[in-house]
């Protein structure tokens, strides 16, 4: 009688053990896998982050779910476009990264010194969440290499556009974890180790941030703004109205598929 009940114990303890099995697999499955975007649509919303004269010979990669990004086109003008699903602003901030969000939309370009410096956070990040690293050991790992010096600054001056009618991140990374779809496109130029201060850089405001918000754009200023304060600064200058409608209207078809595809990327009205 005994060993008839120490053989259920065992089996009983072996089904448990391989159901947990099956569900941490699903749950990392779940919780780390993106659903990628059709192949023709990523590549022409990574390109849109590029003013048209650098679009034809600039560096192109999509998202590979199962491993991170992959060169889809190589270019020859140094400058490099995806669409990061889990962006930079995503370790920001001492809030903790309970899920990866299937719905952030990160296009993005860096010229040749970004894409040895602040593009490594995106590539990384990417690989490891394919890689299955659950959500807040990845931001622990991201925020502790930016400490320790292991991303580096930018070797010199340069600029990364982020001309995409189209993102949907995170409002203010620093405070929280609140996310906005927006049309906001704008260019960042690197700005290491400086402050706003110095380099006439106006401080965004709260009123400022609940205006992106609700509003998904950012209020109509002539003045640059400061982000990432450190060595990965980036002094960021948004376009006109003028510049936003026509790059809208460019974009129309592009951004009516991504919003048959998601109602959190259909712009706000």
């Amino acid at each position: 009688m005994r060993k008839v009940f120490h053989t259920i114990a065992a089996l009983a303890c072996l089904c448990l053990s391989l159901t947990a099995s099956a569900q941490n697999k699903q749950g990392a499955s779940g919780t780390n896998k993106i659903e990628p975007l059709p192949r023709d649509l990523e590549i022409q919303l990574a390109l849109s982050a590029l003013p048209p004269h650098l679009r034809d010979n600039a560096t192109v990669y999509v998202l590979n779910p199962d491993k991170g990004f992959e060169v889809v086109r190589k270019g020859t003008n140094g400058f490099h476009a995806f669409v990061a699903r889990t962006g930079d602003d995503t370790f920001r901030g001492s809030w903790p990264l309970h899920r990866y969000r299937d719905d952030i939309l990160y296009p993005i370009s860096f010229d040749e010194a970004g894409s040895k410096a602040q593009m490594r956070v995106f590539f990384d990040a990417a690989e490891m969440q394919a890689k299955g690293t659950p959500p807040e050991e990845l931001k622990k790992i991201i925020q502790h290499r930016y400490k320790t010096n292991y991303y580096k600054a930018p070797e010199r001056a340069g600029v990364s556009y982020m001309l995409s009618p189209i993102l949907r991140t995170y409002v203010n990374p620093d405070q929280s974890d609140d996310v906005a779809t927006a049309n906001i496109p704008h260019v960042m130029h690197y700005a290491p180790n400086v402050s706003a201060k110095e380099i006439g850089a106006a401080t965004p405001t709260p009123e400022q941030f609940q205006y992106f918000k609700e509003h998904g754009r950012w209020p109509e200023t002539p003045y640059p703004i400061l982000i990432l304060h450190g060595a990965h600064g980036y002094m960021v200058q948004f376009q006109g109205a003028a510049e936003r409608d026509a790059i809208t209207k460019e974009y129309a078809d592009m951004l009516a598929q991504l919003c048959k595809i998601k109602d959190a990327w259909c712009l706000p009205r």
